[in-house]
């Protein structure tokens, strides 16, 4: 395994044309149901294996129905993506068309917003359906990179016969996720792609630095509308008296009065002004501002508090939890380690301790500070619903997990003895 200077961990691609044969053999091997002799990659097996469950027949086309014009062009000016384009084509356009690829941008269910690059591979990207408004989600063209990347959320280069539907065997491509920095969700895929005679084995490295240099321009972005939002806040936050904070639509902190600073707010998924119950702080009154939120936190004894709480696992590109209270519903995303130690909790509702966890997610008990960084991170966002002392729900809370069709599509990518012993289960 090696690791890039943008720190994209590589395992090998098969480059000669003795590995593509091996790993074509093993992709037959798997179609049979035999035990190949060599084994391609992990990430390669597992997106294999999520094909032949799901029934993706290998001599498909990958033909989709394409989005209309229309459409197309609503999802480019409603993505974020789309102030940042400038940037993707800068930094790979110029050098995909000099290798003989085009460069491929997606949305986050997999489909064609925008592509560039070579011409003479665009007008050969047509006969593939690798096109404006096509779908390159993993169910519809199979194992590819830019499919399997949604589903790892990691960088992932897939090369000639480690594609399952043998049309695309004469490709290769690289493909990194590309994360908004303001809540962690998935925006959408970075991906570069041309003949598989084009195959380059740094051509990972770059997509994964440009996907995070777009990254690192939203981020920029970000900060300075919060300081414009700032520049509105402050002088209202100084007239008014108590607890008081002013946040932008994802939560984060412009200013604040009366209480100490947090870094991010969690918000329900649809907030309106009034009233409204706030994981964090109880009962507050929510105020609109220039792009965000004035919150003021209500005094007096705390009520509807949260009395249940679901555990959606059922979708790795989608994990959350969901809290219902008397007062509202209200979802947290997670991410794949918060997933996992909310996952042990739900199954040990009696509690575990820091060390108990540390056994659950790495396999070593002594690992307790990790485990306890980590437990502190979730309690900001819910408070009202763990307790401590050992680490559990709370008594009064019910608590609902949903899992995925298939025990094997758990966490899919978790290394957690708690999460494997589970997708063990036939």
């Amino acid at each position: 395994m090696e690791t890039s200077a943008a720190g994209v961990k590589r395992s090998a691609v098969p480059q000669s044309a003795q590995a593509v044969r091996l790993v074509h053999r093993a992709r037959e091997a798997r179609l049979s149901g035999d035990r190949p002799a060599v084994a391609p990659r992990a990430e390669i097996c597992a997106s294999w294996d999520r094909m032949v469950r799901e029934g993706v027949d290998p001599d498909q086309s990958t033909e989709s129905v394409l989005l209309g014009v229309e459409e197309i062009e609503h999802r480019r000016r409603t993505s974020t993506l789309s102030e940042v384009m400038p940037l993707l084509n800068d930094g790979l356009v110029s050098l995909a068309d000099t290798a003989q690829q085009i460069v491929v941008v997606t949305d986050m269910e997999g489909r064609v917003l925008w592509r560039q690059g070579n011409t003479r591979v665009l007008r050969r990207a047509d006969s593939i359906c690798l096109s404006e408004g096509a779908t390159w989600a993993e169910t519809s063209a199979g194992t590819n990179a830019i499919g399997t990347a949604l589903i790892s959320r990691t960088p992932i280069q897939v090369h000639s016969t480690e594609h399952f539907v043998r049309t695309l065997h004469n490709w290769t491509c690289a493909a990194a996720p590309i994360r908004d920095p303001r809540d962690g969700r998935l925006m959408g895929i970075v991906d570069m792609s041309g003949p598989a005679s084009t195959f380059h084995p740094t051509t990972l490295a770059l997509v994964g630095s440009v996907a995070r240099l777009a990254e690192s321009e939203i981020r920029n972005r970000h900060l300075q509308s919060l300081d414009r939002l700032r520049s509105v806040a402050a002088p209202l936050l100084c007239r008014l008296g108590g607890r008081a904070l002013a946040v932008d639509t994802n939560g984060w902190l412009a200013a604040v009065t009366g209480m100490p600073p947090v870094d991010r707010l969690p918000l329900p998924k649809s907030l309106r002004s009034g009233r409204v119950w706030l994981p964090s702080l109880g009962m507050c009154r929510v105020e609109p501002l220039p792009g965000g939120w004035l919150v003021q936190v209500a005094d007096g004894p705390a009520d509807g508090a949260p009395q249940r709480v679901v555990l959606d696992l059922s979708r790795p590109r989608g994990l959350a939890v969901n809290v219902v209270g008397a007062v509202g519903t209200w979802t947290q995303r997670l991410s794949p380690r918060h997933a996992e130690l909310l996952y042990a909790l739900a199954l040990h509702r009696e509690g575990r301790t820091a060390s108990e966890l540390a056994q659950d997610i790495f396999g070593d008990a002594t690992r307790t500070v990790t485990v306890r960084a980590e437990i502190s991170r979730i309690r900001r966002h819910l408070a009202e619903v763990l307790a401590h002392r050992p680490y559990r729900f709370g008594d009064d809370v019910e608590v609902e997990v949903i899992l995925p069709d298939h025990p094997a599509d758990l966490l899919p990518h978790s290394t957690a003895p708690v999460v494997v012993r589970a997708r063990a289960i036939d």
